[in-house]
């Protein structure tokens, strides 16, 4: 477990109500015809030095709401409240761009692929320097210096800071992708999916080395992933997106083995076991991922659930804190008894 902030009561980032649609044109005269609802109502909150994952298959909305967290993309509506270094409290969402730079310094990303985020005509000394030439941060030594620094912290040498990126191996890039986030000395990292382009043998590694910075640097992670088996040994808490809500939420251990909402459940039973004989539980969804869309009425996982009642079907359920912590979003999560990993 990745641990330092549970017991914390800072909280760092504050998100709510966060709305990202993205308009469908069609015809001559691309005339918007319809919305896709990509991250709709999102609401969590980020404690100083814990790590929250979000979680859900592909097309869910986590790395949409990641991207306006950090403002790449802008919200539709909503609020994103971020701590500063200094105490003070700004709503990132509504920030004018020019105001934005300042912040950047105390958020940056790790990005997915580590061989497409890498810029290949330029050496290692760049790659890791440029947020630092970007916010015109020291002289060129002090620069060389903090690059050196920073290579021997993530576990790579300082005389390779002349080569360039194709001379590395995907773990050593993803190495220098974080490298480069920790360049300005940010509070909050978002790392989305920072792993899963690795060898599983690599991923290890990688992880234990985010998990190592943060107990020395005091970071904060925001955690985009889809393999809940790498969700649980970095999370403090985790939250399971589905067609662009939050559908539960909860510590880590806890939504491990009492999971609260059927989706959250199905998921679980995909993670890989030791013991064949829990293999056989595996529980597969029938039909198709909900289109963002064209969402179906109701809670937008019924099509798919097989707890299904009629007021699923017809009414929208709220996010609901059923135990002091944990959120779940369905009609019956106070009466189902699901199942957790290794039941």
């Amino acid at each position: 477990m990745g641990g330092l902030g549970v017991g914390s009561s800072v909280r760092l980032l504050d998100v709510k109500g966060l709305r990202k649609f993205f308009p469908i044109r069609k015809g001559f005269l691309k005339r918007e015809v319809g919305q896709v609802r990509a991250v709709d109502d999102v609401s969590f909150h980020v404690e100083k030095g814990e790590t929250l994952s979000l979680v859900g298959e592909s097309g869910c909305g986590k790395t949409t709401t990641a991207r306006c967290i950090l403002r790449a993309i802008t919200p539709t509506s909503g609020q994103t409240l971020f701590r500063g270094q200094d105490g003070s409290v700004v709503d990132v969402a509504s920030l004018p761009k020019s105001q934005l730079r300042p912040l950047r310094r105390q958020m940056q990303m790790i990005f997915q692929d580590p061989f497409s985020s890498l810029n290949p005509r330029r050496t290692l000394f760049d790659i890791v320097a440029e947020p630092l030439v970007a916010n015109e941060v020291g002289t060129r030594q002090e620069r060389v210096d903090r690059v050196a620094e920073l290579l021997r912290l993530v576990g790579l040498r300082p005389e390779y800071m002349r080569r360039y990126p194709h001379a590395f191996s995907g773990g050593q890039r993803q190495r220098i992708g974080i490298a480069r986030a920790l360049a300005l000395n940010p509070s909050l990292i978002v790392a989305d999916e920072p792993v899963s382009a690795l060898d599983v043998s690599v991923q290890a590694q990688i992880l234990n080395l985010m998990l190592r910075l943060q107990a020395q640097l005091d970071l904060t992670y925001l955690f985009v992933a889809h393999d809940l088996s790498v969700v649980k040994h970095v999370s403090d808490r985790v939250a399971v997106m589905y067609v662009g809500k939050i559908v539960e939420m909860a510590e880590t251990q806890r939504l491990f083995t009492a999971p609260r909402h059927p989706y959250t459940e199905a998921l679980l039973s995909a993670v890989p076991k030791p013991d064949p004989r829990l293999r056989a539980h595996r529980i597969v969804l029938e039909g198709e991922v909900a289109d963002a869309a064209n969402p179906p009425s109701g809670c937008y996982f019924h099509p798919r659930c097989r707890y299904a009642v009629d007021a699923c079907r017809q009414e929208t359920p709220r996010l609901e804190e059923i135990e002091p912590g944990h959120f779940v979003s369905c009609h019956r999560a106070r009466e189902l008894t699901l199942r957790g990993v290794g039941q």
